[in-house]
């Protein structure tokens, strides 16, 4: 049986998925999901960025810590903001993937809100359908990373080429989630947005600069606090 979602191919051979997210091809110039060394790739790249940062990242780093070139690794991003773009992209992707299956075939919108946004906002664990990924380190990388992705100065260049897409799906379909709850919120995009993009600042701060925030370990705070805030705001309306 095949199924197409608006990001993600999903393919049921008996009682096994393969699943495949897909990412805008202006990316790469060689998708790295089609060969060994383009998913060694990824795999060393979330590693290291994790590790040491965007800033400090190289190909040349990458290439060595894979048991590669530096040149093979050219053949598939020709930046490394390429392969950042890529790996947000990824990411993005993966989350929406998520929320489509957390809320699937659960009639109440309220509670699709709530698991939608428990997905987009929460740490996560390991997804064994992409084995070539750690999610966790993928997810810290997104946090501390992310914004470098669009905050550039190529960023309408960008954005023309359609790089942003996954973003923008995940970010309308919690928002239509939204207006299913109070069709006449003004606000839906601004709303979603503004709750990722502070969600990710508080997790850098709970790991960073625990007194910008007031997260108590082993609790999900800064979901509920986000959960709770949004449908505080949209019934308020």
């Amino acid at each position: 049986m095949l199924l197409y979602l608006p990001i993600v191919t999903i393919i049921m051979d008996g009682l096994y998925a393969n699943l495949r997210l897909q990412v805008n091809d202006s990316i790469y110039l060689k998708n790295p999901e089609s060969s060994d060394l383009g998913q060694r790739i990824i795999s060393g790249s979330i590693e290291l960025i994790s590790e040491m940062g965007f800033e400090s990242f190289t190909f040349k780093k990458l290439a060595k810590s894979i048991g590669s070139t530096e040149a093979s690794v050219y053949r598939y991003f020709e930046s490394k903001h390429k392969l950042l773009l890529y790996l947000t992209a990824w990411y993005w992707a993966w989350v929406q993937y998520r929320i489509l299956f957390a809320t699937a075939n659960v009639p109440s919108a309220e509670e699709r809100l709530m698991r939608a946004l428990d997905v987009a906002l929460g740490v996560h664990e390991v997804d064994i359908q992409f084995p070539h990924i750690d999610e966790q380190k993928l997810y810290h990388l997104v946090v501390a990373e992310s914004s470098k992705a669009y905050l550039n100065k190529q960023v309408d260049e960008i954005n023309d080429q359609g790089v942003y897409t996954s973003y923008k799906d995940l970010v309308e379909l919690i928002g239509k989630i939204i207006l299913e709850i109070q069709p006449e919120y003004k606000y839906p995009h601004m709303l979603v947005t503004t709750v990722i993009e502070g969600a990710n600042h508080q997790h850098f701060f709970a790991e960073h600069l625990p007194r910008l925030t007031d997260v108590v370990c082993g609790e999900k705070g800064i979901t509920k606090y986000y959960q709770n805030m949004v449908l505080t705001l949209i019934k308020a309306s």
